[in-house]
């Protein structure tokens, strides 16, 4: 009882000092400035923009990476591996000696550790070490760059933001050279668009700059500098001419009626035109239209999640479309629905019918769901077979091409050996 006396007479009496207390405790919220603060919200801007070009001092210039490469070279430890140049751990320190303060952080035990593999005098590849050093650059430069137009200043940018960023990038762009002016705004769009696809799941709006930064649209994008980049290499790049004009080129083509919009019957002609009317019915009940008809934007998502069925943010996309009563997994029922309008395709088109009770024990076969009765999304991601199953239940060309796959390897298998005997 004494001790307790004790103890809380004293917190009682340190009570009185709360407020000096608290006065202690460092600042870390700062409240942004309002919309009427123009004084406030130009100071914060001009304080952001004056931190960002520090930080781009920070950097190693051109100059500065030429001479950190001939220090490399000039203290690479033999024997050389091939042509491959290396170092040993005492010269790398020696190197980070005389590079220079902005290199410091480069030349630590942990890089170090890191680039070592199975060299058996413990020695490090120079070029695998300059390229290291080179994309850590080139991802700080990206970051500021990306940050000057993170206009809210809190570390991520809206569709606004991104889309000037990669208008005002496309003049440096050589593979985009022939673009015609008046395309650019389309072009803009389709790029932005798989930005925020695959990284706003949520569709909140805005995405942080450091998940621009982790994945690799940027470096698609980037490799557009590439004047050399071949024809393959185009066709398989979001961003390059050849794909953005593409997609529009679709677009078009299906707009028969010219009104900038489409409607379910013209979007019922794309790819190979042999999707399902309940499908079609679900995508427009579910994405936004304008008067029931489609904008390029809408379509944009449509496209996406259709060439990427593998991909996570593509499946949840189409399962939204395929769970029809909103319960965040498939059943039988589910199932049965969407089938149903694949087994009339196939009437229409004279082929024999598929009973859907062995389509149905397929598809749960290759998801091998956690419950035996539904198919959640992660279900469908786990099994890597989204694709195949969302293309049996939507499409009934996907359908027919899985029903036929024996026979088509076997042609082509055939096609390959008469090739080879030609």
């Amino acid at each position: 009882m004494d001790l307790f006396t004790k103890y809380y007479s004293e917190w009682k009496g340190g009570r009185k000092n709360t407020t000096e207390f608290y006065k202690t405790i460092p600042r870390f919220y700062y409240r942004l400035p309002a919309e009427d603060e123009v004084l406030l919200q130009k100071l914060r801007e001009e304080s952001r923009a004056v931190f960002l070009q520090r930080k781009s001092r920070e950097l190693l210039d051109n100059e500065e990476l030429q001479n950190l490469w001939f220090l490399l070279d000039k203290h690479q430890t033999p024997p050389m591996i091939g042509e491959e140049a290396m170092i040993n751990y005492e010269n790398f320190l020696k190197v980070g000696e005389k590079a220079g303060p902005k290199c410091k952080q480069f030349f630590t035990a942990k890089v170090f550790a890191k680039l070592l593999h199975t060299d058996s005098y413990g020695r490090i590849s120079i070029m695998q070490f300059f390229n290291y050093v080179m994309r850590k650059v080139w991802l700080h430069q990206t970051r500021i760059g990306l940050s000057l137009y993170d206009v809210a200043g809190q570390g991520y940018l809206r569709e606004s933001d991104l889309e000037n960023y990669i208008l005002e990038l496309i003049p440096t762009l050589p593979q985009l050279d022939g673009l015609e002016k008046s395309f650019y705004s389309f072009y803009v769009c389709t790029a932005v668009r798989k930005f925020f696809f695959f990284l706003d799941p949520l569709r909140t709006g805005k995405i942080k700059i450091q998940d621009i930064l982790a994945c690799s649209f940027l470096d698609d994008l980037l490799e557009l500098r590439d004047e050399e980049l071949s024809k393959e290499s185009q066709e398989t790049n979001w961003f390059s001419a050849p794909s953005a004009l593409r997609v529009y080129g679709q677009y078009l083509n299906l707009d028969k009626d010219h009104n900038g919009m489409l409607s379910k019957e013209e979007l019922s002609r794309y790819g190979t035109a042999t999707m399902t009317n309940v499908f079609l019915d679900r995508v427009f009940q579910e994405c936004l239209t304008y008067d029931g008809e489609m904008d390029y934007k809408t379509y944009l998502d449509f496209v996406l999640a259709l060439e990427n069925r593998k991909e996570p943010a593509a499946l949840q996309y189409i399962f939204k479309l395929l769970d029809i009563e909103n319960k965040g997994y498939l059943n039988v029922f589910s199932l049965n629905y969407f089938f149903r309008a694949i087994q009339e395709l196939m009437k229409i088109h004279g082929q024999d019918p598929v009973s859907f009770q062995d389509v149905k024990d397929e598809i749960f076969d290759m998801v091998k769901p956690k419950d035996p009765l539904k198919i959640s999304l992660q279900d469908l991601i786990n099994s890597n077979q989204g694709d195949t199953v969302t293309t049996i239940l939507i499409d009934l060309n996907g359908f027919w091409t899985y029903e036929n796959r024996e026979a088509l390897v076997a042609n082509d298998s055939e096609n390959s050996a008469d090739l080879d005997d030609t």
